[in-house]
């Protein structure tokens, strides 16, 4: 089997896969049973912690300033992320930062934004809100009303001196979608990488909005520059990691490209392609690799 050096680190643990699984089926969000899903705070460093229910991973940054999170995951949980939030601090969430447009990471927007929050995220995130988008998934994602839509945009850079350090919100390219934004708090050199960077096995690159398997490639050897071997990294799925990991994903999607491109100059038709197993090694052979590369297959052949 190709790559066994990386397999064990990038395979996707079977507990983890099946959120994964629920989160980017077509299935109705309904289907997810909210009453269950409990919310388990970490910490990660100094005032910065990391919450996991379903969806995205929440980073907070807790301090004299308020409380300033990244993500807000499903509609349902707002309540209980409080409630976690207020285990931590009596502030209230001043600011929501979006990573990303996907219903996973904002759908909570809309009521954090009835409570008062500034919603931050890169200007093409919020112009996906402002209208119905069908991702690379099938999975349709409705508009937001007005007041879950950010009402602070930036395009390349921005930074945000907030409890007691500068946060750095940077947009490294078109990668898991076209409005990606990772969240970079200096002085606790901690980072949030959104989907981006994911602990899950193969990325969901949302090739219908703007996301490419080659932007992610360059977008990830961006961040590996803009941090250090010290730097802990709260990916948009998983557990706390570090720089090491994020370049073993990385290395794992240029192995992949490669086998992409090899089949590309060979001209080989999609089927074929998929005979030759490109993922060996980082992935099960299944409908859900498959239906993966074949998604990244059309971005070097079309």
């Amino acid at each position: 089997m190709k790559n066994n050096k990386l397999r064990k680190s990038l395979l996707t643990p079977p507990a983890t896969l099946a959120l994964f699984l629920i989160a980017w089926t077509a299935t109705p969000l309904l289907a997810q049973d909210f009453d269950n899903i409990e919310i388990t705070t970490i910490p990660v460093r100094d005032n910065i912690y990391m919450l996991q229910g379903s969806g995205g991973n929440i980073g907070v940054s807790i301090g004299d300033d308020g409380t300033l999170i990244v993500d807000d995951q499903f509609a349902p949980l707002t309540d209980k992320i409080e409630a976690a939030i207020a285990e931590l601090t009596e502030m209230p969430v001043s600011f929501v930062v979006n990573s990303h447009f996907h219903y996973d990471h904002t759908d909570g927007n809309e009521n954090f934004g009835r409570a008062g929050a500034y919603i931050v995220a890169q200007d093409n995130s919020r112009r996906r809100m402002e209208s119905t988008q069908v991702l690379a998934s099938g999975r349709v994602q409705e508009r937001y009303d007005e007041v879950g839509l950010p009402k602070i945009t930036f395009f390349d850079a921005m930074r945000f001196y907030f409890n007691g350090e500068p946060i750095d919100l940077v947009n490294t390219g078109n990668g898991h979608t076209d409005g990606d934004a990772q969240v970079y708090f200096r002085e606790a050199n901690v980072i949030h990488t959104g989907d981006m960077f994911v602990r899950y096995g193969l990325p969901f690159i949302d090739q219908a909005n703007g996301g490419t398997m080659d932007g992610m490639i360059a977008a990830l050897s961006n961040l590996a520059g803009l941090i250090d071997d010290n730097t802990l990294i709260i990916p948009g799925h998983g557990q706390v990691a570090n720089r090491q990991d994020l370049l073993e994903f990385r290395d794992m999607l240029v192995v992949i490209r490669g086998e992409l491109v090899r089949a590309k100059v060979q001209e080989l038709s999609p089927e074929e392609m998929l005979a030759t197993e490109p993922a060996d090694g980082y992935a099960e052979t299944n409908d859900n690799t498959n239906a993966w590369l074949l998604r990244a297959y059309d971005e070097y052949i079309r």
